[in-house]
């Protein structure tokens, strides 16, 4: 709970000073009377289907409205979520260099974007088929059609079904909208290439019965080449440079007669050639992302209404990697046979001369140029349902969905190894020099890849909702529902992509795939009812029955509470279980080879080496049709007071274990179960090594397994503030933190980890948020902080803490127009440059553009 007193003097004297906040919650601030409380209309929140008048409910809700993603400067979902203190190790973004280059997720509480859910109105947002097991792609959501965004930091697999196990998103969409709305922004970035565009019209009409709105939207985002961004001037190290494995002395050497001083080369200190990728890579993609969509609902008559909506959204993106690195392997007596072979003596052998040995290179193929990446991702989404009364207390609600979300990757520049491998031994491609390499044979030994994957799914659902009898506290209501989905997948590779080379190696280098596709049908019923024992405490219940056709079923129950002692007071809590499916891309990947290094003594010994050698042995990765869902608990704990009129906070305790914990499972896992297993558990099922008479490992099989815990609990904290200042207007106020007390993960195989508070896993969060208005003008302030981090060694391994100020100034025009000028981290802050998954900061913590400074010009009729 310390960490609480490490927030920034800026938070503090922000929290003070006031002046912007950009996020709404459930509830804003304290009611001004009964009689308002009164005149409240029934509403459904994210967390229930069923609908009520209470403002705040049993289980934490936190809602970005329309006017705060206005006021964050941000011009997709993905980055609105980014600042949210759920979203606690930061989230998966578009990047070049990814398999999921255009990909976007929110990952709540840091357990993962997979165990996160995200709706469209409430339903099941659309699954990304690049990666299917990480959930959904919130670029495939139009920003300019979003009303509100509500969050819910509490399990909810008894309402919604799989993946509700950190909490849910939930992106309302806009339904009551009359007039027009043209709206164009641009942002600069103090780093180069990451510059913005936005632009979006809406329009929308109503009458006593019938409302439409539709629209279409467009944003882009630049490329930021890692040479550009902080760390990026520090030479990228790689042994594929150009050297080779020197038989004689059993080391890797440089290429002789090669300079090394050409392009991205360089010699490092040791001798050997690297090259410098940082210096013609991108480290974020370019992301063009287009979308049109319209809802509309008519009143047919006093008891039925038809609804509707679809959606169409196109993403673009272009990455570049560096040229594609890889071992390149000479036959013996070639003109490129440059091994220096024992064979030969100590003296080494002539090039060409044969002594048995072939040459291994470490090269990049920086001569035929640097790969280039072109995605595009394509989802439709389209809805037809109705809402009626059967009777008085009856109501219904049914409809049928279908989504289909299709991703095309184009690759360029990628090196067909075989092909490679024959240059290099006709002497056609000389690795000494192979910038003097003739084009047409540069050009000989490319492939154009590709990917194709898709995602389909149809959906057809009902609701019942009725009121049963009248308790203490009014009337006792309840819902019932059915939903049946089919979904559809595919993520099929190029074969050159998915093939081995003549050595049992990738055919292509710097580029693999695995291929896989399946479908399943998903059926569940679920219940929901309230209890309101007196008009200060009630009691709602949940349960859902999901059964999946490939892996099979899960029960999931929730009860939550709510007391209201007193008028301003509330306490509230709830008890659940939930569960997570496994991913149709792990069940069904095709097997792929790898030549895996390992550590197994009793191969050693075979060979007559010491016991900790390192030896490679062949390695099957293979999908596991033996798996079976997660499951968690979880249970929370709060309180949400409103003690002064302009005053109201919330303070919330969580906890959360998720069991059978879906992990992959490599060679030396497999290896230490098989060796020791009261210490690293049984070899999972489906799992298997295979050894020959003398003890050695022949081959082993290794791929995901239910395997593993992951325990979290902490608290979140929110405070509202709201002043009338007479003729200087009105301010409002926002802070909201999220603490993690504990984050461990317990891997069964005889290792427990403390994750909070690590590098890339910091234990706080906090976001200030201040709002000033007055007569036409509105101005803003808001504070992001990330904790500081340490790797629990040395005080010298420990970065600080990381706050950034966005600011905002905005004019309603006379004629409906409104002016928007701002800076997002207007003080130009850095994030630490400590390396973390191969970049040299944590890419999906913070980012590294600089000072982003932005105008928005929006026009409404």
């Amino acid at each position: 709970m310390s960490n609480f007193n490490q927030l920034s003097g800026a938070i503090r004297f922000a929290l003070l000073a006031g002046a912007a906040s950009t996020f709404a919650a459930v509830p804003a601030f304290a009611q001004d009377s009964e009689d308002d409380a009164a005149t409240l209309e029934t509403i459904e929140v994210t967390g229930s289907r069923l609908k009520r008048a209470e403002i705040e409910g049993a289980v934490p809700v936190v809602v970005i409205d329309r006017a705060a993603i206005d006021a964050s400067g941000d011009v997709s979902v993905a980055d609105v979520l980014r600042d949210t203190t759920f979203a606690s190790f930061g989230n998966f973004r578009p990047q070049s260099g990814s398999s999921a280059q255009s990909l976007a997720t929110i990952d709540l509480r840091g357990l993962g974007s997979g165990r996160t859910l995200v709706l469209i109105d409430g339903r099941r947002a659309p699954t990304s088929p690049m990666a299917a097991s990480s959930g959904s792609d919130l670029n495939a959501i139009p920003l300019a059609a979003v009303e509100r965004i509500e969050i819910l930091s509490d399990g909810a697999s008894a309402v919604y079904g799989s993946d509700a196990i950190g909490g849910v998103v939930n992106v309302i969409t806009r339904k009551d909208f009359n007039g027009a709305e043209l709206r164009f922004g641009v942002g600069s970035t103090e780093v180069t290439g990451g510059d913005l565009e936005d632009k979006s019209v809406v329009f929308g009409s109503s009458s006593d019965r019938t409302r439409v709105i539709g629209g279409a939207s467009n944003s882009k985002r630049g490329m930021v080449f890692t040479r550009d961004q902080i760390g990026g001037d520090r030479r990228g190290v790689s042994t594929f440079g150009n050297n080779y494995y020197n038989w004689n002395t059993q080391a890797i050497e440089a290429v002789p007669g090669f300079s090394c001083d050409e392009g991205a080369f360089y010699f490092l200190g040791n001798g050997l050639c690297s090259f410098n990728f940082n210096s013609v890579a991108a480290n974020e993609a370019k992301v063009d992302n287009t979308a049109v969509f319209l809802r509309a609902d008519h009143q047919i008559n006093d008891n039925w209404t038809v609804y509707g909506a679809a959606s169409i959204t196109k993403v673009e993106t272009f990455g570049r990697y560096a040229p594609g690195p890889g071992v390149l392997i000479v036959d013996d007596g070639t003109p490129s046979d440059i091994n220096n072979g024992v064979a030969c003596g100590a003296g080494g052998c002539a090039p060409g001369t044969s002594d048995g040995l072939p040459t291994y290179y470490f090269h990049r193929f920086a001569a035929a140029g640097n790969r280039d990446n072109f995605t595009d991702a394509t989802n439709a989404d389209y809805l037809v349902g109705f809402q009626g009364q059967l009777t008085d207390t009856i109501g219904i609600d049914f409809g049928l969905r279908r989504t289909d979300y299709k991703f095309l990757e184009l690759g360029r520049g990628y090196i067909v190894t075989d092909l490679a491998a024959m240059a290099a031994n006709s002497g056609a491609y000389n690795l000494a020099d192979p910038y003097g390499t003739d084009p047409n044979v540069l050009a000989g030994i490319q492939a154009t890849i590709n990917r194709e994957s898709s995602w389909k799914t149809d959906e057809i659902y009902g609701l019942l909702s009725f009121d049963l009898f009248e308790m203490g506290g009014g009337t006792s209501n309840g819902v019932f529902g059915a939903e049946y989905r089919e979904d559809t997948f595919v993520d099929q590779y190029d074969s050159l992509s998915e093939a081995t080379n003549q050595y049992g190696g990738p055919a292509i280098i710097g580029s693999a795939g695995n291929s896989s596709a399946g479908g399943r049908d998903a059926k569940a019923v679920y219940f929901e009812w309230l209890l309101p024992f007196t008009s200060t405490f009630d009691i709602t219940l949940a349960g859902r029955w999901d059964s999946y056709s490939d892996y099979g079923s899960d029960f999931s129950p929730k009860v939550a509470m709510r007391w209201q002692p007193i008028e301003t007071l509330t306490f509230r809590g709830s008890y659940g279980q939930g569960f997570r499916a496994p991913g149709l891309d792990i069940l069904t990947q095709k097997t792929t080879f790898s030549a895996e290094p390992v550590n197994d003594p009793q191969s050693c010994a075979a060979l007559g080496q010491p016991t900790n050698c390192q030896l490679q042995v062949d390695t099957f990765f293979q999908a596991n049709p033996d798996l079976a869902s997660e499951n968690s608990t979880q249970f929370s704990v709060g309180l949400v007071w409103d003690p002064l009129e302009w005053l109201d906070f919330s303070i919330d305790y969580y906890d959360i274990e998720v069991e059978d914990s879906i992990s992959q499972i490599g060679a030396q896992d497999v290896i230490n179960s098989d060796l020791d297993p009261a210490t690293y558990g049984p070899i999972p099922p489906g799992l298997s090594i295979t050894r020959r008479a003398n003890g050695s490992i022949d081959n082993i099989v290794g791929g995901y397994a239910n395997q593993g815990t992951v325990t979290t609990n902490g608290i979140d904290f929110r405070a509202n503030t709201r002043f009338d200042m007479g003729g200087w207007g009105e301010m409002r106020n926002r802070l909201t933190v999220s603490h993690i007390e504990s984050y461990e993960v317990d891997d069964q195989r005889g290792s427990v980890t403390e994750f909070a508070g690590r590098f890339g896993t910091p234990d706080l969060r906090a976001t200030l948020q201040n709002n000033w208005t007055f007569g036409d003008f509105t101005a803003a302030w808001n504070v992001n902080y990330i904790d500081g981090q340490t790797n629990n060694t040395t005080v010298a391994s420990t970065i600080g803490g990381y706050a950034t100020n966005d600011v905002q100034l905005s004019w309603k025009a006379p004629w409906n127009g409104t002016v928007s000028i701002g800076a997002t981290n207007i003080g130009d802050r850095y994030p630490p440059l400590k390396a973390y998954d191969g970049r040299p900061f944590n890419f999906y913590l913070y980012d590294a553009y600089g000072r982003t400074t932005y105008f928005r010009y929006t026009q409404t009729f």
